[in-house]
């Protein structure tokens, strides 16, 4: 079964990274399908998300895609976890930017893109989707599953250096990076990836371990999320293992 990946952005449309991933066999290579939508008829401009959620929602009902991989914070901090500003994923995780208590974000210029991505999943839950909890196997049955990745993490969990920000990347770390990762995890690819088409593909390599339940391919960090104050809080990021390691699917707290 293939999954999708998604690496958000909501300025610009063609800033989306899209790809969806498969793999026939364990050992196989992961082919990748890069995916390049245009504005779909809305004109330029920055991406709505009901209108997001609503083209990812028909193009995975069409190929039958029950994991979907989002680059993006789901949710808000929980005024529970001990920690002043960040969700617990995003402490453990060290992330560069953090979601704290409901429009409250560091930097202060992350909040418009934080409110867009947790409205694009919630636009996604509308449409019969679920966060990943802890309630039953991610992929079973006929669950459609919503799971945070972070494609800095995903790097450096494959024991691969991350890639530059896509401001300072150049071609030749597109390649270089391109080349390593393949070279841990083998890939097919229909085009070169751009910068949000690798972010993509790598943040989206543990949503296959979820789909096949192959409990050693993925790490989910942080805690399970949750409804507090009519919002949604917390939640897992879900990171890749790197092939040939011991087992690494397991909740970390």
């Amino acid at each position: 079964m293939a999954i999708m990946s998604v690496d958000l952005a909501f300025r610009r449309w063609t800033d989306l990274g899209l790809a969806v991933l498969e793999r026939a066999e364990p050992d196989a290579p992961v082919q990748c399908e890069i995916l390049t939508w245009d504005d779909g008829g809305n004109g330029p401009g920055p991406v709505p998300a009901d209108v997001l959620a609503g083209r990812l929602n028909h193009f995975c009902n069409i190929r039958d895609i029950r994991v979907l991989m989002i680059d993006g914070p789901q949710a808000w901090k929980s005024r529970h976890n001990g920690l002043p500003h960040a969700r617990t994923s995003e402490r453990l995780l060290n992330t560069a930017a953090k979601t704290g208590l409901p429009g409250m974000v560091k930097p202060i210029t992350y909040r418009g893109f934080a409110e867009f991505c947790v409205d694009v999943y919630d636009a996604l839950c509308r449409r019969g989707w679920r966060r990943l909890d802890t309630a039953s196997a991610p992929g079973a049955g006929h669950d459609r599953i919503l799971v945070e990745s972070y494609p800095c993490a995903a790097w450096k969990a494959l024991g691969l250096k991350s890639l530059p920000s896509k401001r300072r990347a150049r071609m030749s770390d597109l390649a270089e990076s391109f080349a390593a990762l393949n070279a841990v995890v083998p890939l097919k690819v229909n085009r070169p990836p751009n910068h949000d088409q690798l972010q993509a593909i790598v943040g989206g390599l543990p949503g296959l371990a979820l789909e096949a339940r192959n409990y050693d391919g993925a790490r989910i960090v942080g805690n399970p999320p949750r409804r507090e104050d009519g919002q949604w809080r917390e939640g897992f990021i879900v990171l890749p293992v790197r092939p040939n390691t011991t087992p690494g699917f397991k909740w970390i707290s």
